[in-house]
Parts: structure tokens; sequence; C-alpha cells
């Protein structure tokens, strides 16, 4: 990267940066020995600098002096000594058998350890099975050395501000998925953002509890993607909700994970005590299912009429017209309440067009690298009418094209960094009310006409900058102006207004195939199922709700010719 980038110290001056910008923004949630870090810092040799941030941005702790080699800093031991003398940096630490066979490649191990030929045939993971019960205290790297006579011959270092540093990126960011490659990939031109005003008032985090606590989840939610038993990592899980509404998301949404892995393992019980104290989306249509899995009929009979009464989204509702008449049966009602009738199955929505299509199996191997979708489309367009593979891309760049003032508008808390995304409220039930005014301004351009205009005018000033809407990648002016002629405003409006009801449900679910007549200025949406595939409830959504609203929409089931039907 230093190739291409003209200053070989980028990736320091970003650390300073971020370092500078969190002594500015976030000083009275730092710590004494934290801001002593950022106080300090810049006081030390170049080289000192720019060889910690080179460790602290690459994975783990330890580190062999001879994999610290960078042209632009010389010697790494002679860099390290400012470091060792802060004590941000341990040389020689003490380590265990796990992590010298982390630092070492398996001939170094065989050599290190004097293993015989026999020894040296097993795999890595086998020779430390093999050796840990030999060699189960940790200590220093020169001791592992000194048992391997000759030894490695070199020094390790462990990067001792590793959990300072991620905290630091953290308030930065507001999240942990992003990261310092950031801003390269801008410096590069390869990542462009919307550059939002924002106050220096504007952060992420207003307490230093609240970035506790988010780093406390996080060690949760890594014991769990790493398989940690649930009954240790249950009672870590604070029980009483956060204040902050941000975090009490993220907590519940942990809750969520942990309740759905006890049910997997028929743990009943548990995954019922966890669910019925859990607010995630999801969680009570889950009780009702586990309670029915448990014969506690009447109990999830009654959930289950509760929450038809009171749906909390879409989705809940769709699942509950399966459930309450499975639920009646068992039960034995001996009628539907009226309030029940929709979910007893009668019709709430114009049929879907089906379509059965008939297509020779691919043979050749570049048409079996094609997905049905691709080989349907190439089926149905034509010169005079154009069939395109969008699925969820060519209505969301839409909507986020016209909207886009409104999305990326300087809210309070919207925005406290140069990288977002997007808003980092996106996905909270206040989104749209915070920006109802900026939104409803934006659509009544569907009225006038102006729309297509501002569509076209962002498409330009806006190019390839990120957005969650816009997907760049598949846009270009051609398709834009093609499906502005052809779908209608009344049609668009109605699309946009459904995305801002749950905007992350309803983002994904839209047909994979569009149809344009440009001459007659209309188009077609089309839903395709291969062999053996069936609609998923959020696609079942999208459809049935173009059907309510007029759109041209249909379900293409696709068979291989000589295939029973």
């Amino acid at each position: 990267m230093s190739a291409i980038l003209p200053n070989p110290f980028y990736y320091l001056d970003n650390f300073q940066r971020v370092l500078e910008w969190i002594a500015q923004r976030y000083s009275d949630l730092l710590a004494s020995e934290e801001r002593a870090f950022i106080d300090g810092f810049g006081a030390l040799p170049r080289a000192s600098r720019a060889l910690l941030v080179r460790m602290v941005l690459r994975k783990g702790e330890l580190f062999r002096a001879s994999k610290l080699r960078y042209e632009e800093i010389g010697c790494p031991d002679q860099a390290a000594l400012p470091l060792i003398e802060q004590a941000w940096l341990v040389p020689d630490p003490v380590i265990s058998l796990d992590e010298v066979f982390g630092l070492l490649k398996k001939a170094e191990i065989a050599a290190a350890f004097g293993l015989n030929p026999q020894a040296q045939a097993l795999r890595k993971q086998e020779l430390l099975e093999t050796l840990r019960h030999e060699f189960s205290e940790a200590r220093p790297f020169s001791a592992w050395q000194a048992q391997a006579g000759e030894g490695v011959g070199e020094g390790v270092y462990q990067v001792a501000i590793t959990a300072w540093c991620e905290r630091l990126r953290l308030m930065f960011f507001g999240n942990l998925h992003q990261g310092w490659s950031e801003f390269v990939l801008a410096d590069l031109g390869i990542h462009r953002y919307e550059q939002v005003a924002f106050s220096s008032a504007s952060r992420g985090f207003s307490c230093r509890q609240d970035v506790d606590d988010y780093l406390h989840l996080q060690r949760c939610r890594e014991r769990f993607d790493q398989g940690d038993p649930l009954d240790d990592i249950l009672p870590d899980i604070p029980a009483a909700p956060f204040e902050n509404a941000w975090l009490e998301v993220r907590r519940n949404k942990l809750l969520f994970r942990l309740a759905q892995q006890y049910e997997r393992c028929l743990e009943f019980h548990s995954a019922l005590a966890i669910y019925r104290r859990c607010t995630y989306p999801g969680s009570r249509l889950r009780e009702i299912r586990v309670l029915e899995r448990c014969a506690e009929i009447a109990q999830a009979y009654g959930l289950a009429r509760t929450a038809w009464h009171a749906p909390e989204s879409e989705a809940e509702q769709q699942a509950l017209q399966r459930v309450l008449p499975r639920l009646r049966r068992k039960i034995g009602a001996a009628a539907a309440l009226p309030e029940e009738r929709h979910a007893a199955g009668l019709p709430a929505v114009p049929a879907i067009e089906r379509i059965d299509l008939v297509l020779p199996y691919p043979t050749c191997v570049a048409a079996q690298a094609d997905t049905v979708e691709q080989l349907v489309c190439a089926h149905y367009s034509r010169a005079q009418a154009p069939m395109l593979y969008v699925e969820n891309t060519l209505i969301n760049s839409l909507f986020g094209l016209l909207c886009w003032q409104a999305i990326f508008a300087p809210l309070p808390g919207a925005f406290f960094h140069p990288f977002h995304h997007g808003p980092a409220d996106l996905h909270r039930p206040d989104f749209h009310q915070r920006r109802a005014g900026l939104f409803a301004q934006c659509l009544a351009q569907l009225d006038s006409g102006q729309y297509r205009q501002t569509i076209l005018d962002n498409f330009h000033a806006k190019q390839d900058m990120r957005s969650p809407f816009v997907f760049w990648g598949m846009l270009d002016e051609a398709l834009l102006k093609l499906a502005l002629d052809c779908l209608p405003a009344a049609h668009l409006r109605k699309c946009f207004e459904r995305i801002l009801r749950d905007i992350r449900a309803n983002r994904s679910g839209l047909p994979d195939l569009i149809q344009f007549w440009p001459e007659e200025k209309r188009y077609r949406m089309l839903e395709v199922k291969g062999p053996g595939d069936r609609l998923q409830d959020n696609q079942v959504r999208w459809l049935d709700y173009c059907a309510a609203h007029g759109m041209p929409v249909a379900v293409c089931y696709v068979r291989w010719s000589g295939e029973a039907a």
C-alpha cells in the first residue's frame, strides 16, 4: 500500500488524526492513562510511533522481531526502545505454549523441541496436544528459546495497549466493524463518503459507561460466536435494561441469539425464560412456537391472539396467519373469532399471477454458470422490451437517490465521524419520524414531477459515495432514464413508503427481474423460482403489497424440459 500512497507514513498520520479527534471530542470519557497515552504519543521518535501503529493495525498482540521489517521504520529493535520505556511494548513477554505455536512455524517447533521424525509427521494441532501436558506453564519467550538449545534466535514483542486502541477505535467510529483501513480506502478514492456537517459536540457515546457496556457486550458476543457454554455467557449479560436505547437493542439482540441456540439444543425452559424478557423483534413469535413445541397450547394460543391484535411488524402478522389456525385446531376452538378470520385464510389481496416456464436444462459450461434468474432474464428479454436482473438494487437505488438529502441530514447523533456509510440511527424505530418533514419533501417531488431531475442530479453529484441504499455497481444513466420513463411515480411512492415503514425488513424481498416496454412506458416485475425453490416470507409480503397497489408483478416457476410436472 505504501507503494501506492506517496507518504510512507500514511498509517501513522491516520492514527494521529484519530487521537487528535478523540482528544478534542471525548476528553471527558478518557481515563488518566488513556489521556497520558494520547498526550505522550506525539513526543516519541517517528520510527517508534510508526512501529507501534504497524503492530496495532495487525492481528494479535505478539510479534516476532523478524516480522516487523518496514523500510520506512528501519531496525525494529531500535524503534522499540522508547515504546518499552513507556511500557506500551513488552519485550520477551511471558507466553503460553499455545502462543508459542501461534508464533512459530511447524518446522521451527520441531527443531525447538527436538521432535523425532515420527512426531514431526503430526499436524501442528496434534503436536500441540502432544506437548501440552509437559509444558503447561507459561514462561518468557527467552525461556522457550533456552528449552530449544539454539532456539529461534530472535526476540518477541507484546503490544500492551491493544485494549486502549480498541476503545479509541470504538469511540471514533461508534462501532467495531469499521477499522483503520477506512482511511486508506478513502485516501485511495476507493470509498467516497458524504461529508455531513456536524458540530464538535456530535459524539457516538455520551459517557464512559456506554463505552464500557458496548465492549462488555462485544466480549459476550465473541464468546458466543466461539462456542462457549451458554450457561457461562448468560449470567454475564446484564439483566437490567440499559438506559442507552442503542445499547439496549444490542443487549436484546444478543439475548435473542442465545435463546435461539437454547431452542436448537432443545432446552426449551431456558429459551422461554429469555424470550419472555427479550424485546428484540421476533422474540414473541419464537415464544409462541416454543410454547407450542412444549404442548402448552392454551398459553401459545392466548399469546398469539394478543399478538394478532397488536402485531409488532408485518413479518409477525404474516407468521400469525399460519400459527393461529393451527393453534385453534389443536385447542379445539369451535370457530374462528371475527378478528381471526383473515388468519384463517380469507384472501386479503388480489391473486398473484403465476407463470409456469419450461426451459431446456443448461448443458454447456457457460450456461451452467448462470443462475436460473439469469436464464429467465435471457429468455424474456427483447430489444424492444429489455428485462434486467435487479432484485433489490433498482428500487432501493431510486429511493436512495431521491431521498439523499433526507438520509444524510445532519441530525444530532446521526453522524459523528467522516466515514459514515449512512446515518448511525438508520435502523432505530424513530429514524423516519426524526426526518418526517424532510422525507415528505422528497416524496412530494413524485407529485410535482421534480423527482426525475433530483434523481439524475444526485446520480451525477454523488457518484460512488457510500450509501445504505444506492447500488452504484449496477447503475448507469441509461438504466435510470429507462426506469424513470416506465415506472409510474405513484408506484415509486408506494415502494418508497413501504421501505420507510421498516427499513431493515423492507430493503430486501423485492422481485428478481424487471422488464420495461419503453414505447408503451410500462413495466412488470418477475420473481423467479427454480425447481424445488419456494417463496420466502419477505418476498410474499412484497408481492402481496405490489398486487394490492396495482403494480404488475408475477411469479415465474421454472422447471427443466423432460422433468416431471
